[in-house]
């Protein structure tokens, strides 16, 4: 791309969405684990443009909040359509002579490169007032028509509700993402009228009066329809998730990941996954989660915020939280829980086991049923266990502790002071025993209970 110009971005995120029936912001519901608004946010920040304005409106604060670091946020109110909100963007651009890529805020899936394609063309030797992106849907439903000539320039854009039989019969639609240079595009919005069905301002009308005027106005067509695709019902936002999980998996397989099931595997935005990494049946990958080679991951598993190590087993039914790190050839088994906490290299907690706030050295065993016990009510503290150590099973480590290397703790121990390296520690109630008690406890019940029935 011709950098020799400068570019803005404007992102169009005023509506709320009424149909998503919500009180959180359309473009802050989240696919694999990140908000609408975030996708697209990724794909413009590649570019490093000069300027990023974000159109709020309905909720704003919640979108503000959201983006306010990366963007300016300019409000729209009252709400007269997309025309209207992006020409609130003008004070924002006051004095900027590059030119302005128009984005809907609420689809998430339009990439860099074909953004990249619409300001090459705004940029041709042609020169035209506006680049439209269009798009071959399957279904070309109520979207909004775009008439084009054979080499593409476009003779005419209209609305679905305004449109004739043959116009509607067109394959071509409007994504709603258009480029113009800024020292054309507020003129020609100063020029769009609301003389339609609905009485608004509509952004494709800029291009109306460009052809009218004489100028070239051009249309790129995105390769695949489901790129520009917005979101405006939770229908659209399972599907939208869909298709994510969908190319998600497709990309693990080709990087050399074995999926059992690929249908039931789950990724977050950010997962990362090493070849030679095997993920059983319905596994959830929440964000933050990088997976090394050799790793296996097995069924019902739930990973967050973890690093999985080289030839890790993980599983199944395991939960690792926030601050999990499993080194090298280090195991959990099936109902272990991990939060802030390291398990050393080659070693293992096979079963039944929390393990938060806590530092496990190399090849120590944590039998089942043992819990780090992190948190006194107001503070979370840490424990420490050395390296080969062994925990027995059904052992609570009351925090701060601290367990030495090729300790022991017999299980069944509640331990709250620290053990030295090499040392036995077994903490339990002596065991009393008295002959025959059980006995007479169950002959005195039967008779009693007899007697009741007999009264």
């Amino acid at each position: 791309m011709n950098k020799s110009r400068e570019f803005a971005v404007v992102i169009l995120a005023a509506g709320k969405g009424s149909r998503l029936k919500s009180g959180l912001h359309k473009v802050l519901h989240n696919i694999a684990g990140r908000p609408i608004i975030e996708h697209l946010m990724a794909q413009v920040q590649i570019l490093q443009p000069t300027k990023t304005i974000v159109i709020v409106g309905d909720e704003r604060e919640q979108v503000i909040g959201q983006v306010s670091d990366r963007a300016t946020c300019v409000v729209q109110e009252p709400q007269l359509g997309t025309g209207h909100a992006v020409a609130q963007a003008k004070d924002a651009l006051a004095g900027f002579d590059g030119d302005v890529i128009m984005l809907l805020g609420d689809a998430p899936f339009i990439t860099a490169v074909t953004m990249i394609e619409m300001l090459e063309r705004l940029r041709a030797q042609d020169e035209p007032a506006v680049v439209v992106l269009g798009f071959e849907p399957e279904d070309a439903l109520q979207y909004g028509r775009v008439i084009t000539h054979s080499d593409m320039t476009i003779e005419k854009m209209v609305e679905f509700k305004d449109a004739n039989e043959a116009e509607r019969a067109t394959r071509l639609c409007n994504s709603g993402h258009m480029a113009a240079r800024s020292k054309d595009l507020f003129d020609l919005l100063g020029r769009v009228d609301n003389d339609n069905a609905q009485g608004e301002y509509y952004l494709p009308d800029i291009v109306n009066v460009a052809v009218r005027e004489g100028r070239t106005c051009a249309a790129v067509v995105a390769d695949n329809p489901e790129e520009v695709l917005g979101i405006n019902s939770r229908k659209e936002l399972a599907a939208a998730e869909r298709q994510w999980q969908e190319l998600r998996r497709e990309e693990a397989l080709e990087n050399g990941v074995t999926l059992k099931a690929p249908d039931t595997v789950f990724f977050s935005y950010d997962t990362e996954l090493a070849a030679d990494v095997t993920i059983e049946p319905n596994v959830v990958f929440g964000p933050g989660v990088k997976i090394e080679r050799g790793a296996r991951i097995r069924a019902f598993s739930h990973l967050e915020g973890a690093h999985v190590g080289e030839d890790c087993e993980v599983g199944p039914y395991a939960r690792l939280r926030p601050g999990a790190v499993m080194e090298k050839a280090s195991k959990v088994g099936n109902f272990v829980e991990m939060k802030k906490a390291t398990l050393g290299e080659g070693a293992k907690a096979n079963h039944l086991s929390y393990l938060g706030d806590a530092t496990i050295g190399a090849g120590a065993n944590i039998g089942a049923g043992t819990i780090t016990c992190n948190y006194d009510g107001y503070f979370k503290h840490q424990t420490k266990i050395g390296e080969r150590a062994f925990i027995g099973s059904n052992s609570a480590l009351i925090a701060p502790v601290t367990i030495g290397a090729d300790a022991i703790v017999a299980a069944g121990s509640a331990v709250s002071r620290d053990v030295a390296a090499g040392e036995l520690r077994m903490v339990r109630a002596e065991q009393l025993v008295k002959p025959g008690w059980a006995d007479r406890f169950h002959d005195a019940m039967k008779k009693k209970k007899a007697a009741e029935k007999k009264g």
